[in-house]
């Protein structure tokens, strides 16, 4: 394979060569095909699809987080995404930039439950002086159990005049980084609205509990590869090392290429990790009895007509 021939294999699946996605069902497609994307590019690049990408069908002059507001494209591919939440045809993480959804697949979802979530959800969570979580943080999320789902101005006004909103905002993404809560929905004049992600999505949170972090690291690695085609392991363990250690993602790609879930593709000059393809296939897939198989569901491929 040549480097452009990997470049159109990843513009094909990312939905970059002119086949936007445009409806709901398309969307829910787009995630369950790639297993997870940022809402908009990020400075510097990460090696994701984004959905605004897929929405417009292309890769130039997309907008950034900072500039979608008055972004035509962006403001409909957020209603386009607001709507998978909805639909719980999508997950958002705060797992990059609280300022960009990260957003997640339905049936990927629990494996990142399991590396980030906590195993003990309902256990209301408690400050002090080595808690990851301030007083503030604590009160908003017994008000968010208690009212939710709640929009940001109304639990402000719950939790007391006083409160400003950058420390609200910061007491959010403490609860939110740890998948506590999540946004559930967005009204035009009040902004997002959040609830507790184990009442919000009761079956991903308690399958994620009962997941292990080498197996849903392992399924996730696997996911990942297939998104990108075949990708450095270098880039492999960057992205993954925003949630575990990078020692973690290196033992999980030992793994798996002992056990041949993983091979090397060479692309040019470089030699790159792979899902190892199956022998009566012509295309990379995981192996029915894989690790990665057995936990993420593959979707079959769709033939695309320029009139879809």
């Amino acid at each position: 394979m040549t480097d452009q021939e990997l470049q159109q294999e990843r513009l094909h699946k990312w939905h970059l060569d002119g086949v936007p996605v445009r409806t709901g069902e398309d969307g829910a497609a787009f995630l369950e095909s790639v297993g997870f994307c940022l809402l908009y590019p990020m400075r510097p690049a990460v090696p994701v699809p984004t959905f605004v990408g897929a929405w417009v069908g292309a890769d130039e002059n997309l907008p950034t987080f900072q500039h979608a507001y008055a972004d035509p494209r962006a403001v409909d591919a957020n209603k386009l995404m607001v709507r998978l939440l909805r639909q719980h045809a999508a997950y958002e993480a705060n797992l990059f930039d609280e300022n960009n959804a990260f957003l997640v697949a339905a049936s990927v979802f629990p494996f990142f439950y399991a590396l980030v979530g906590e195993r003990n959800p309902k256990l209301a969570p408690k400050a002090g002086p080595r808690a990851e979580y301030s007083q503030l943080a604590c009160d908003a999320f017994e008000a968010i159990h208690r009212d939710g789902p709640i929009s940001k101005p109304k639990l402000a006004q719950t939790l007391g005049g006083g409160v400003s909103v950058p420390a609200l905002d910061h007491a959010l993404q403490q609860l939110w980084s740890r998948l506590r809560i999540t946004r559930v929905d967005y009204k035009t004049g009040e902004g997002a609205y959040w609830d507790v992600l184990y009442r919000w999505a009761p079956e991903a949170v308690r399958e994620g509990m009962g997941l292990s972090v080498a197996e849903s690291l392992s399924a996730l690695v696997g996911k990942y590869l297939d998104c990108q085609v075949a990708a450095d392991q270098d880039d492999v363990e960057n992205f993954f090392s925003h949630f575990v250690s990078r020692s973690r993602v290196r033992e999980a790609i030992h793994a798996l290429t002992a056990a041949r879930e993983l091979s090397y593709l060479r692309v040019g000059s470089k030699s790159l990790l792979q899902v190892t393809p199956a022998k009566t296939e012509h295309v990379p897939v995981v192996r029915r009895n894989s690790p990665i198989a057995r936990r993420v569901p593959r979707q079959a491929p769709v033939i695309r007509t320029p009139e879809q």
